[in-house]
C-alpha cells in the first residue's frame, strides 16, 4: 500500500504505480481472485472449481459418440441406408387395384411448390450421401441430372406428379451408384 493514496473515506483508491482508479474490491484477472462466493440466479453458491474450467465441460464430440447415428458406418451399411431411403421415397406403396408403385416423394409433391422443394432436397441429400461414399464427379453429375429432371418436371401441376411416380429419380440414382460400386475393387 506504499504506492497507493487514499482519496476518500469510501473504499475508492488510486494506484499510483499503475495509474488506475478502482473502487471497492480488486477488478480483473491481474488483481487476484474475486472475493466472496459466486451466486447463481437461484441464490445457490457456485463452487469455485466449476468456474475455473469455464465452458470446457460443455464440449460435444458428435463424430465419436452415440449422438451421431451416422458416424462410423461401413460402405455396405451406407449403401443399404441409401437404398432403403430411395425405396421409401419412390416405391414404398402400391396404388390399390393396380401395380403402380409410389413413395413418400410422390405424396410430398402433391403440396404445391413446398412439396416439390422438400422432395428435391431429399433427393439432393441422397446425392450428397453418394459423394460421401466416394462417388466421383461423373457419377454424381448423372445423379444430379436425374434430380434436376425430376425437380423441374415435377413443378408442373398434376402432370409433374404423375411423371414423378413413373420416373423414380432416386431409384435411378441407386442403380447408377450400385453400377459404379460394382466396378470398384474391394
Amino acid at each position: 500500500m506504499a504506492n497507493e493514496e487514499i482519496i476518500s473515506s469510501s473504499d475508492a483508491r488510486f494506484n499510483a504505480s499503475r495509474g488506475a482508479f478502482r473502487a471497492g474490491r480488486p477488478q480483473g484477472p491481474a488483481q487476484g481472485p474475486a472475493q466472496g462466493p459466486v451466486i447463481d440466479q437461484d441464490g445457490r453458491e457456485i463452487p469455485a472449481h466449476s468456474l475455473r474450467d469455464g465452458f470446457r465441460q460443455f464440449q460435444f464430440d458428435f463424430g465419436h459418440s452415440s449422438a451421431n447415428p451416422f458416424g462410423n458406418l461401413t460402405r455396405e451399411q451406407r449403401l443399404a441406408r441409401f437404398e432403403m431411403l430411395a425405396k421409401l421415397l419412390d416405391v414404398a406403396f402400391i396404388l390399390p387395384g393396380t401395380k403402380i408403385r409410389y413413395g413418400v416423394d410422390g405424396i410430398i409433391r402433391l403440396v404445391p411448390v413446398v412439396g416439390d422443394l422438400l422432395a428435391t432436397a431429399f433427393a439432393l441429400w441422397l446425392v450428397r450421401e453418394a459423394r460421401a461414399m466416394g462417388a466421383p464427379w461423373h457419377v454424381t453429375a448423372r445423379m444430379l441430372g436425374n434430380v434436376a429432371v425430376d425437380g423441374v418436371v415435377g413443378m408442373v401441376p398434376l402432370a409433374g406428379d404423375a411423371f414423378d411416380v413413373l420416373f423414380r429419380a432416386n431409384m435411378r440414382n441407386v442403380r447408377i451408384l450400385r453400377r459404379w460400386l460394382d466396378k470398384q475393387p474391394r
